[in-house]
């Protein structure tokens, strides 16, 4: 597995990381047996959060089973006062069942005002601090969805690792990450197939890779055959050929800017609609041949995108800042 250092940490890294957002869903011997593959693989980093349900529980059983020694382990909070952030650390502590956490991450930040409250005085950037100063903690980073979030936090010198979107879709962020390698600050790539958007899954991975300012992507796996497929980018890395580019870039450009990425921010719905799932069925119906099915599965759904009534809730809770009344629209326009 070729390995990165992420950025001052000086942790040597596994290019492919293990994103722990869907583990959420498994039990707790499938976790350990998918640990132990990601160790067997050569992935080192583990990457969750205190809002992944319970992923952080289950990784922990898992470090108990495959060594803890063997991971650089990070993981994140949504908090941002000072006394809700030392709780959070010390949940974190006992579910992942150790004495030490790697990397701890302030949690998508989503406004300067949410930053703000951060970096105050009764901030969550503060119990950080002190967690890091009696050895709870080794480094802390910061994650969001927004560009100009993370261009203000790097030039603080507060923060080892930034987190965010990249993708062949979302390149945005390529200036931001040749500048943090200036400052040598870690790179972490979160959403490298776009939420699943995007379906040349190792196309995708290997043109992340081959961004030199990126030390390690983390795609969510909850299955043996996600570690292997994954893993295998790092293991047996190869540049994109002129011809897989092409291909790759042809989807990131027929995907287009307005998509839903899956995180599922934009929820609960009042009406029970489960947005992203609108879009998937979409997705199924206009770019893979499967136009029957979709429209079949659409059909049984409790809530569908014509039962919006644009309240409007939605739209404020996107990190990508979605038109999602007007996307919907267009769901219940193609799909009835």
């Amino acid at each position: 597995m070729e390995k990165r250092r992420l950025g001052r940490t000086n942790f040597e890294i596994s290019v492919i990381g293990f994103g722990g957002i869907p583990i959420q869903r498994v039990d707790k011997k499938t976790a350990i047996a998918l640990i132990k593959k990601a160790k067997e693989e050569g992935i080192n980093f583990i990457d969750t959060a205190r809002v992944y349900g319970k992923s952080e529980e289950l990784i922990g059983y898992a470090l108990e089973e495959c060594g803890r020694d063997n991971f650089i382990l990070a993981t994140k909070s949504m908090e941002r006062d000072y006394e809700g952030m030392k709780k959070e650390i010390e949940i974190s502590l006992k579910n992942l069942k150790t004495d030490v956490i790697d990397l701890y991450q302030i949690h998508n930040v989503k406004s300067k005002e949410e930053y703000k409250k951060i970096m105050s005085e009764d901030g969550a950037y503060k119990a950080l601090l002190e967690a890091k100063e009696k050895g709870l903690i080794r480094e802390i980073g910061i994650t969001s969805h927004k560009l100009h979030i993370l261009e203000e936090a790097i030039e603080t010198g507060k923060f080892s690792t930034i987190q965010f979107p990249y993708s062949p879709v979302e390149r945005q962020a390529e200036d931001l990450f040749k500048r943090a390698k200036e400052l040598d600050i870690g790179v972490i790539v979160m959403k490298p197939l776009a939420g699943g958007a995007i379906k040349n899954a190792e196309l995708s991975l290997r043109f992340i890779v081959e961004n030199s300012n990126v030390s390690v992507v983390i795609p969510g796996m909850a299955k043996i055959e996600e570690i292997v497929e994954n893993s295998s980018v790092g293991n047996n890395y190869r540049p994109l050929s002129e011809e897989e580019r092409e291909i790759i870039l042809k989807e990131a450009e027929e995907l287009g800017s307005e998509f839903c990425r899956r995180c599922g921010y934009c929820g609960p719905c009042p009406q029970g609609i489960d947005i992203p799932l609108q879009f998937i069925m979409e997705g199924y119906y206009l770019r893979y041949d499967l136009k029957d099915w979709a429209l079949e599965r659409y059909k049984t759904l409790k809530a569908k995108a014509s039962d919006c009534i644009e309240c409007g809730k939605c739209e404020p809770k996107c990190p990508y800042d979605l038109p999602i009344r007007k996307m919907l629209k267009r769901v219940s326009k193609n799909l009835g």
